[in-house]
């Protein structure tokens, strides 16, 4: 695909670095060059000095032909500008634009060809805080993905010493819960994957990823390590949107401290929630988290704007005895660093934001992408289309479809009914297929899979 990406920011880059090793022509558009400068150095692609909404610009850029436009500057209204230009002069089949402003958000209206012709609002800030939700609400998870609207949920936990099913073999998972549907999906051992079989003993420290229904997850979970208990109190450092966003979803539900270093900013959260109490002070500051009962937190989370910060605070949390900490961390590189430290969870914003896009971009019918493994590996959702002459998967037998190396199908959902998949489950038309691909490099091969043959009509 042709595709233009307005923005040579963190998000810009960590869609150029996802979408420009699967052979797609890029052009980065950004009014910094240095930015772009580094860019051209780091990987194979086009760069264009300029105003990302300027017609101009963007006809440098070769919007004429453009298959797609991905607006992720800084600036919500220039990303929506630089959509309508792209439609109304160059007629871009497919516009992505990242909006921020919860004003804009609230208004569904705005986005359409009636008004802005935005195919899809991404607001990296709410993919984000519907991430670390999904964790909260999961005591002891890495990651947990939703596939079929939340039907069912892809989710990584790691293998403690003393789990049922820690030194046994992976076939009497269905023996200890016969009444009960789960599959592992992958497994990583030391950062190496590893491909489930029925003989496959897992080990501590084992990071697994099981694909199961929402009210199976904890039994599963079960299996593998020591149940946490429900959380209930956290606190979070740093009230901007993410922190304010996250707050006003789990006050009602959660007892819930802010610490905000800005006093101006601080009020105007105070105003914006009801139950939350907002501190205004330093979240490394060892006194203040004391004076708050750091020893009792459930959950420490640090979503500031600067990762240093939020990684200093979170290991100070952890060290003075917030059962988990989560700190947000927008440098790849440091999030390779803390996550197997003293940090429990690190949240990318790029990785929660990538999934989003990477549908879009997908051929065959993919609804949902999830990036795991810092964009090594991959979750999708697949719809089969066609008949048994025209598809490579339809009527056919998960045992009989030949899937690419790493790669493998974790459950189906057929109408309202979730299947886990099995050897013997047959593929039918229209079913929504989750698959797991341990090397995303072999994405080509899923997609060929699941394309229709020229004998359908």
């Amino acid at each position: 695909m042709k595709i233009i990406i307005l923005g040579a920011g963190q998000v810009g880059t960590s869609v150029a670095a996802n979408l420009v090793s699967e052979a797609n022509d890029i052009t980065v558009v950004d009014h910094n060059p240095a930015l772009l400068r580094e860019l051209q150095d780091r990987f194979d692609l086009r760069t264009v000095y300029g105003h990302g909404a300027h017609p101009d610009v963007l006809a440098r850029a070769g919007a004429e032909d453009a298959d797609m436009i991905i607006a992720v500057t800084n600036s919500d209204e220039t990303n929506m500008v630089a959509c309508q230009v792209a439609y109304t002069l160059f007629h871009t089949p497919t516009k992505i634009a990242r909006v921020r402003a919860q004003s804009f958000l609230d208004q569904p209206r705005l986005f359409g060809t009636d008004a802005l012709p935005i195919d899809v609002a991404i607001s990296p800030e709410a993919l984000v805080t519907d991430y670390i939700i999904r964790l909260i609400e999961n005591p002891g998870t890495l990651q947990v993905l939703d596939f079929a609207g939340g039907r069912i949920r892809l989710v990584a936990v790691k293998a403690y010493y003393g789990g049922p099913l820690v030194g046994q073999e992976l076939r009497t998972l269905h023996q200890r819960m016969p009444n009960i549907e789960a599959r592992v999906a992958a497994i990583y051992r030391q950062d190496r994957a590893i491909q489930p079989e029925g003989d496959t003993v897992i080990e501590v420290d084992d990071e697994v990823f099981f694909v199961a229904a929402p009210e199976h997850i904890r039994a599963v979970m079960g299996e593998l390590r020591r149940l946490d208990k429900t959380y209930r109190r956290m606190i979070i450092a740093g009230g901007g949107n993410i922190g304010t966003r996250l707050a006003g979803a789990l006050e009602r539900s959660f007892r819930v401290k802010i610490i905000e270093r800005d006093l101006k900013r601080c009020k105007q959260v105070a105003e914006d929630l009801e139950k939350t109490i907002v501190l205004h002070g330093d979240a490394a500051d060892q006194d203040l988290l004391l004076e708050e009962n750091i020893e009792s937190t459930d959950v420490f989370c640090a979503l500031t704007d600067d990762d240093e910060a939020n990684i200093l605070s979170a290991m100070l949390a952890k060290r003075l005895g917030a059962r988990k900490v989560m700190a947000l961390i927008n440098r790849p590189s440091y999030v390779e660093l803390v996550q197997s430290g003293a940090i429990d969870v690190a949240i990318s914003p790029q990785q929660a934001t990538i999934g989003s896009l990477l549908k879009h971009v997908r051929r065959g019918d993919v609804v949902m992408v999830h990036s795991l493994r810092r964009g090594a590996a991959e979750a999708i959702e697949a719809i089969a289309h066609g008949d048994e002459t025209s598809s490579k998967v339809i009527g056919r037998s998960i045992a009989e479809i030949r899937l690419p190396k790493g790669a493998s199908i974790g459950a189906l959902v057929r109408g309202d009914q979730v299947l886990i998949a099995h050897h013997d489950t047959r593929i039918q038309s229209e079913d929504h297929v989750i698959l797991f691909l341990q090397d995303k490099r072999r994405i080509p091969e899923v997609e060929r899979l699941f394309q229709v043959g020229v004998t359908f009509l």
